[in-house]
């Protein structure tokens, strides 16, 4: 496991650690839980997976070049479906007991 310092050396080379990726996503789901609070979820999930499919397309082309364009969505799509998937067995994310 990287130290701080190391950690620190890596994002400002560009790259992200365990520990850097899950601190940028805690900035999106820290503004998605804004949102919330005048936004319904379930059109706020919609937004959101809006703007990372739009995010994820320019980089596609503007930064990475992908040509094969199908390819490229069945590579993010199986990414999605197995982050779903470990988001939706992680039990921090059940609902308090007696809610529903």
């Amino acid at each position: 496991m990287a130290n701080r310092q190391e950690r620190r050396a890596g994002r400002a080379s560009g790259t992200l650690d365990t520990t850097g990726f899950l601190q940028v996503a805690g900035k999106f789901i820290d503004v998605a839980n804004r949102e919330n609070r005048k936004i319904p979820a379930t059109d706020l999930q919609m937004a959101f997976l809006w703007a990372a499919a739009r995010y994820n397309a320019h980089v596609a082309k503007a930064v990475v070049g992908v040509e094969d364009h199908e390819d490229f969505v069945t590579q993010m799509v199986e990414s999605y479906r197995e982050m779903l998937r470990q988001n939706l067995a992680d039990p921090e994310l059940d609902p308090p007991a007696g809610s529903a």
